[in-house]
């Protein structure tokens, strides 16, 4: 069989696996290898000693590269973190909350885990009124009149 296919078809194959794992490790795998097959198609003659060492070449440096850039977005590592999506959320005061002392708020729908949750307050917000979410301070929702 001719090398230029072989490595063709080890691209493909490595780029269906990344396809299945969507781990974008094995891409960069399944890339070199397309890539040396274009050595192939241009340099017929080159030797395996030279088509192994530029797959691993092609194969370590575009990872490397790709590991160097990549900036992680995902948030799953964040379990149990604020990020931001409890902001302006709308619950009912179930214990008084002001300066002087913390209150409680419940929220129809669970709100990072939990319906209820300890409520600081710059002003004094009575049991039964509504309040929303303005800023979380440690375990604590900071809340203002709605």
């Amino acid at each position: 069989m001719d090398p230029m296919w072989m490595w063709a078809a080890i691209g493909i194959i490595l780029l269906a696996v990344e396809m299945a794992t969507g781990t974008f490790y094995v891409l960069w795998f399944g890339v070199a290898a397309l890539c040396v097959a274009v050595i192939m198609w241009l340099f017929p003659n080159t030797s395996e000693a030279i088509q192994y060492s530029a797959f691993a070449a092609l194969s370590l440096s575009s990872l490397a590269i790709w590991r160097i850039n990549y900036k992680k977005t995902s948030t799953s590592t964040r379990v149990g973190q604020s990020q931001g999506e409890e902001i302006g959320r709308v619950g009912t005061v179930i214990e008084t909350a002001s300066l002087k002392q913390n209150g409680k708020i419940r929220f129809a729908q669970g709100l990072m885990g939990s319906r209820e949750w300890t409520a600081i307050a710059d002003e004094t917000i009575e049991s039964g009124s509504d309040a929303r979410v303005v800023a979380v301070v440690g375990n604590a929702l900071k809340i203002s009149k709605k």
